[in-house]
């Protein structure tokens, strides 16, 4: 399993998946379905785009140190 910064890229892919499906302008009571699926394809493309992933890690997406501060 592949690893960036001492966590795993699917640990981070979840991550950075729910932060955007979170702040997604669409992400109402009415479209929580949306959001799970938009999640979920989110995650899903993260994982199989590895280079992707880690480019976003260390970026307004999601800080590098993520993990760190939220234990």
């Amino acid at each position: 399993m592949s690893e960036y910064l001492g966590y795993s890229i699917n640990r981070w892919a979840r991550a950075i998946s729910i932060r955007l499906s979170d702040e997604w302008d669409g992400n109402t009571i009415e479209n929580k379905e949306d959001v799970k699926m938009l999640q979920e394809v989110l995650e899903e493309s993260l994982k199989m785009n590895v280079e992707g992933c880690k480019k976003l890690i260390g970026s307004s997406i999601i800080e590098d140190d993520y993990f760190d501060s939220n234990l």
